[in-house]
């Protein structure tokens, strides 16, 4: 694109470090330039043509950025074309003013400023993570490190994950006690002792409930029932006691005469109760059941031994019978029914439990209580003499 300018005025103002040169084109627009005098200098020396230095600064002349030219002929604007930025030297960076950080006033712990004698309870009423500024306590917890003690509880996340019971102090509990007293009732006066209370409440019902920390308040733990009763409690013969403990199996404690029953089928504990309470009506009932085949067992088929019909018995009855020299009945022996008891229980435990030397012993004592006696008329006459 040629130009044939006429130069009406021109001057060069010092800005930032650049020209700002000013011309008039044929057109009579005026346009506005900016050039690096540097440039501009190099440029004249090599040529003295004012076209040539006009067409070669049509490439260097530096137009501010983002602005359009525009040029005014007869009250019509006519826009040109935009010259490219060109940076040949680089501006200095406009140093950001930082702000001054003001000191917040922070106030010391409140431990620090606790009585001795302060109501601990409304400081700390319920469970919550731990809080340094709130614990009176020096307390330290973590692994030292470098031969140093370990971290104390400013900024100790050991302190902070783990559970804490400072809400279960002696004061606290003795204070909820007393609140807990107006909703209790009296202890009847009827069950004072152990045997009392079993003989009213055979049937103990142990369940388990769990507070903890989850997105949900039930534990899968807490639905398990757990009933226990004595056997003794329950009306059996000798048959239905056989036939409940081989129904009930090692839930059946022979030591404290326990039956254990545990319940964890069903989803909720109410569920679980009443299955437990199924449970044991059915081996109740189940147990007084007799089969046909039953009545056709013999004494050679029972699973333990029996005293009542033995031999054994046989023999204990020949002795209360047994006659002397002058073929005079001996019925006065002085025997009780205790002794008998005791008799009965080594001869059953030495069949079923096996020969060791606890019940050779104890048979052998039985047996001389039983041998070893005088008649009854004869220690009459002793006590007399």
């Amino acid at each position: 694109m040629g130009f044939i300018l006429t130069f009406l005025h021109s001057f060069f103002a010092v800005h930032w470090s650049f020209f700002i040169f000013c011309f008039y084109d044929v057109h009579g627009a005026i346009h506005t330039c900016f050039v690096d005098p540097l440039l501009l200098l190099a440029m004249v020396s090599k040529t003295c043509c004012g076209m040539t230095i006009l067409q070669s600064c049509r490439y260097m002349f530096i137009s501010p950025p983002l602005l359009r030219q525009t040029s005014n002929v007869a009250g019509h604007e006519i826009e040109t074309e935009e010259f490219r930025i060109l940076d040949l030297k680089q501006k200095k960076k406009v140093q950001m003013v930082r702000r001054k950080q003001r000191k917040v006033m922070t106030l010391p712990p409140r431990s620090e400023k606790m009585p001795v004698d302060q109501h601990w309870p409304s400081v700390w009423p319920g469970p919550r993570s731990f809080h340094p500024a709130t614990v009176p306590l020096p307390l330290h917890q973590g692994f030292p490190h470098k031969k140093k003690p370990s971290p104390g509880k400013f900024a100790n996340a050991e302190l902070m994950k783990i559970p804490n019971f400072l809400h279960l102090t002696p004061p606290a509990i003795k204070q909820q006690c007393e609140a807990l007293k107006k909703f209790c009732t009296d202890w009847p006066k009827g069950l004072d002792g152990e045997e009392k209370q079993e003989a009213h409440f055979p049937i103990e019902v142990s369940t388990s409930t769990y507070c903890h920390s989850s997105p949900s308040i039930r534990d899968p733990l807490s639905r398990i029932v757990t009933l226990k009763f004595h056997l003794r409690s329950l009306p059996l013969d000798s048959h239905a006691k056989d036939k409940f403990l081989r129904l009930v199996g090692e839930r059946y404690d022979p030591a404290t005469d326990l039956v254990t029953l545990v319940a964890d089928r069903c989803p909720l504990q109410n569920q679980n109760q009443d299955y437990a309470y199924y449970l044991l009506t059915a081996l109740f009932h189940e147990s007084w059941k007799v089969e046909p085949w039953e009545k056709e067992k013999t004494r050679e088929d029972m699973e333990v031994y029996q005293w009542e019909g033995s031999v054994s018995e046989q023999s204990y009855s020949n002795l209360l019978t047994w006659k002397g020299k002058d073929d005079q009945e001996i019925l006065k022996c002085n025997i009780s029914d205790k002794d008998k008891e005791t008799y009965k229980d080594a001869v059953e435990s030495i069949f079923n439990a096996g020969e060791d030397i606890c019940t050779i012993s104890q048979y052998k004592k039985a047996a001389k209580n039983l041998v070893c006696r005088k008649p009854a008329i004869s220690r009459r006459q002793e006590e007399v003499s």
